[in-house]
C-alpha cells in the first residue's frame, strides 16, 4: 500500500497542484498584468468616464428614446432591455405574433419620430446579444433631421458629429463601418469628443 501512494496517488497529487498552480493562478494573473498594461482601457472594459463618473462601456448599448438622441438597436436582453447580465436575443421565431407586434410597433414609433420615412430593418430588431453599442451609418442618417431640429442644429452639423463617431471596416474589409451610439451622443451633449 505505502508503494501504491508513493509511486502512484503521491505524482498524481503533485502534478494536480502544480496544474492547478499553473492554470489556475500563474496564467490568469500573467494574462490579466499584460492586459492590463497593454490594453488597460480593453482590460477594464472599455468604460466611459466623464467628470469622474462611469457613463457607460462602448462595447454595451443603452437605450436612448429622447428626440434629441440618436436611438439604437432595440434589446432584448432583460425584461426591460440592455442588462449586460442577461445578454441574449428574443429567440422568438420569425413568424411569431410577439416578434411580429413588437416589430410593426417599433416600425410605427421610428416612423411617427422620424417623418415617416422607410425604417432601417436594424432599428426594429434586436441582435442576437440584445447588446450592440452601435448602428450603421444608414440608421444615423435616417435619425439626422430628427436630432437636428430637437437640438436646433444644421443637419450638417449633426452629420459632422456622426462622421467623427463613425468607425471604418478593419483593413477596408472586415467588418462594416458603424457609428457608436452612447459616444455620439455624448458629444452632442458635449461631454466627450
Amino acid at each position: 500500500m505505502r508503494s501504491f501512494i508513493r509511486t502512484q496517488l503521491w505524482p498524481a497529487f503533485a502534478i494536480l497542484l502544480a496544474l492547478t498552480a499553473v492554470t489556475g493562478l500563474i496564467y490568469p494573473a500573467a494574462v490579466t498584468a499584460v492586459a492590463q498594461v497593454a490594453f488597460p482601457s480593453q482590460a477594464n472594459g472599455s468604460q466611459i468616464v466623464v467628470d469622474g463618473k462611469t457613463i457607460g462601456s462602448s462595447l454595451i448599448g443603452q437605450a436612448f428614446d429622447d428626440p434629441k438622441y440618436f436611438w439604437g438597436r432595440p434589446s432584448a436582453a432583460g425584461a426591460n432591455g440592455y442588462d449586460p447580465t442577461v445578454s441574449g436575443g428574443s429567440n422568438l421565431s420569425p413568424t411569431s405574433k410577439a416578434l411580429i407586434d413588437a416589430i410593426t410597433a417599433r416600425v410605427d414609433a421610428e416612423q411617427k419620430a422620424n417623418g415617416g420615412k422607410p425604417v432601417p430593418i436594424e432599428l426594429v430588431t434586436a441582435s442576437a446579444s440584445g447588446l450592440d453599442p452601435d448602428i450603421s451609418p444608414a440608421a444615423a442618417e435616417y435619425q439626422v433631421a430628427r436630432v437636428a431640429k430637437a437640438r436646433a442644429m444644421t443637419e450638417d452639423a449633426v452629420r459632422a458629429l456622426v462622421a467623427r463617431h463613425t468607425t471604418q471596416a478593419l483593413f477596408g474589409f472586415i467588418g462594416a463601418p458603424a457609428v457608436r451610439v452612447l459616444e455620439l451622443n455624448l458629444d452632442l451633449d458635449g461631454l466627450v469628443r
